[in-house]
């Protein structure tokens, strides 16, 4: 499908990954903010009937809602956690946990950040379902002896936990679940006859691949990709969204 014909689609979801696509990223993680224009883009989406807006992240559900300054009477869906964790208007949040699996992360995480002490700016950041090393601050140098060391622990202590990589980021879940199963449930949830997904990064492409013939997918800045459409920047995405947005509410008028 073309952006054009999701102007007249009957229920259009618009999922959107957050770190890259609507806000920079940051050194401080919990830092980051939407972009001015990508928030005026999304509330000219929430503002046209029948159009549903989600947020699909690796963030956990927590830290997701934090960033997007997202409250209780917030009209966008949240897939947290490379979708294992959802938030839904007027049902709230949803996920399940793994109690001894916690207790693994939490042990890795220590032996972790003591294999890595002698990396300057790595850290180690705990998430929901597993934890991610992080080397945005570190010496380029030296940041694959980190990435190294934390590949070393995982693959002997947890080697069934799902492996991703990021931007200067390494990510260890012990849920299989990506961006495509966010997708398929966000789908489901909204009734939508059409998804449009942007993304930035690798963990993005599962999602990407994932779209069907009545979809489109958008890259936003360089990388290989199975997305249609590739803009350059968010500044470029929230211009694609807002024109979407003016287009779908004058086809309603």
């Amino acid at each position: 499908m073309t952006l054009d014909a999701l102007v007249t689609t009957p229920v259009l979801l618009v999922a959107l990954d957050f770190d890259g696509t609507l806000s920079p990223l940051v050194d401080e993680p919990m830092s980051a903010r939407m972009a001015p224009a990508a928030r005026r883009a999304v509330d000219a989406l929430l503002a046209v009937p029948d159009t549903r807006v989600a947020f699909v992240s690796g963030r956990s559900l927590a830290d997701l809602r934090v960033i997007a300054e997202h409250d209780d009477d917030a009209r966008e869906l949240l897939a947290g956690s490379h979708g294992a964790e959802f938030w839904m208007p007027g049902a709230g949040a949803s996920a399940d946990t793994d109690e001894a699996a916690t207790a693994l992360r939490d042990a890795l995480r220590a032996r972790i950040a003591a294999e890595i002490s002698g990396v300057p700016g790595a850290w180690i950041e705990t998430k929901t379902f597993g934890l991610a090393l992080h080397t945005r601050l570190a010496d380029g140098a030296l940041a694959p002896r980190a990435r190294d060391a934390v590949d070393a622990v995982m693959a002997e202590a947890a080697p069934h936990w799902r492996r991703r990589e990021g931007h200067d980021v390494v990510e260890f879940s012990h849920r299989a679940e990506g961006k495509d199963a966010a997708i398929a449930r966000l789908r489901a949830e909204t009734g939508a006859s059409a998804v449009l997904f942007a993304g930035d990064d690798v963990t993005d492409e599962d999602a990407i691949r994932s779209l069907g013939p009545g979809d489109v997918g958008v890259r936003v800045g360089p990388g290989e990709t199975a997305a249609a459409v590739r803009v350059d920047d968010i500044d470029a995405l929230a211009r694609l969204l807002t024109g979407l947005a003016h287009e779908r509410a004058a086809a309603r008028e």
